[in-house]
């Protein structure tokens, strides 16, 4: 049986953590930053979850 391969586009942008559970980045960050509030930049730098219906769907892209 051939080997399992790793969809690279989720690699770059999924991570597994000791858990289990999937870390994302976050989107509406890329470009027209200057009409979004500090306060709204700010909050979208920080990692998030990935929901726990998706879980299974992620960990099968990545090999897991």
């Amino acid at each position: 049986m051939p080997k399992m391969k790793t969809n690279k586009g989720a690699a770059k942008r999924f991570k597994v953590k000791k858990s289990g559970k999937v870390k994302r980045g976050c989107a509406y960050r890329s470009h027209i930053l200057t009409k979004k509030s500090q306060k709204r930049k700010r909050n979208l730098r920080a990692p998030h979850l990935v929901d726990s219906t998706n879980i299974k769907q992620i960990k099968a892209m990545l090999g897991i």
